[in-house]
């Protein structure tokens, strides 16, 4: 067989998996969030699904939470990260050792990580304990608005050291020639950090980016885990709003809700790679 025949038979049956069960399913869900009914008398509506939906006041809650737990959560992984791999790149004894113990969060099953967060925040958890032997009052830490902030650094805990690796490749990636360069022509840290560091980081930030909102949205299994199919307001994610519809066979409101979360994730991350592109372009220029 000729080598320029085995190329497209080997990544045959993984263009058919992706037809199979990705692109056809997804046309399948738009059509649905169209429509209304079931079977035969299922009936095409326009988009009086999606004016529904943002009727519902569960649904705008799921959606301004995951926007907040995003919007807060998203820069701080990323420069806690950022700031950790320039740690990491200074300490070259010790380098395998710390990257070693970062990522034991992120390896962590997740029914330990509920465990430990039980342990720590439970009635009669860790927490309350130590509050009761100061005379302080107790609190309901899981089923209150303290479950954001907890739900918030359980994120930044169990995924930080990810995001640390990966933009520690992205720095490890910048010829230390360049720095070198700088240095003789008497370049301070400050100079060097924007004009050699930074323009290359780009793309290491936007992979990191992408890994750390994907992460963000796994984290639904310890909260779902944690306070059940209906949490505390303030952990109420669009991830708890899609399981309900599913459970509820709602299923035009949960293709409505699917279309719409990915739109959104699709514009995020097409728009901040377009605007890492120009950068780059009017760097080059």
């Amino acid at each position: 067989m000729k080598r320029g025949k085995i190329g497209p038979i080997m990544i045959a049956p993984i263009l058919m998996g992706s037809l199979v069960f990705y692109i056809l399913p997804f046309f399948l869900v738009i059509q649905l969030s169209f429509s209304q009914g079931y079977g035969r008398s299922r009936a095409f509506v326009g988009l009086l699904q999606y004016r529904k939906l943002f009727e519902n006041s569960m649904f705008l809650l799921a959606f301004q939470n995951t926007l907040r737990f995003l919007g807060i959560g998203l820069p701080l992984i990323l420069a806690v990260s950022y700031l950790l791999s320039f740690l990491l790149k200074s300490c070259a004894g010790r380098r395998r050792m710390m990257q070693a113990a970062l990522l034991l969060p992120y390896i962590m099953p997740v029914a330990g990580t509920v465990m430990l967060v039980q342990f720590l925040f439970s009635q009669e958890g860790l927490m309350n304990r130590a509050l009761y032997t100061l005379g302080l009052p107790v609190a309901d830490w899981l089923h209150s608005a303290y479950a954001f902030p907890i739900a918030l650094g359980l994120y930044l805990w169990k995924n930080m050291g990810y995001s640390t690796l990966l933009l520690l490749a992205g720095l490890a990636a910048i010829p230390a020639e360049q720095y070198d360069a700088a240095e003789l022509d008497g370049a301070s840290s400050v100079k060097k950090f924007c004009y050699i560091t930074t323009p290359q980081m780009w793309h290491s930030l936007f992979i990191a980016t992408v890994f750390s909102v994907m992460n963000a949205f796994k984290c639904f299994r310890e909260i779902f885990l944690i306070g059940g199919e209906h949490p505390d307001e303030s952990v109420y994610m669009l991830q708890h709003f899609i399981n309900n519809s599913f459970q509820n066979l709602n299923y035009s409101k949960l293709a409505v809700a699917s279309v719409l979360f990915y739109l959104l994730v699709t514009v995020f991350f097409g728009a901040f790679y377009l605007w890492i592109e120009r950068k780059g372009a009017a760097k080059e220029g």
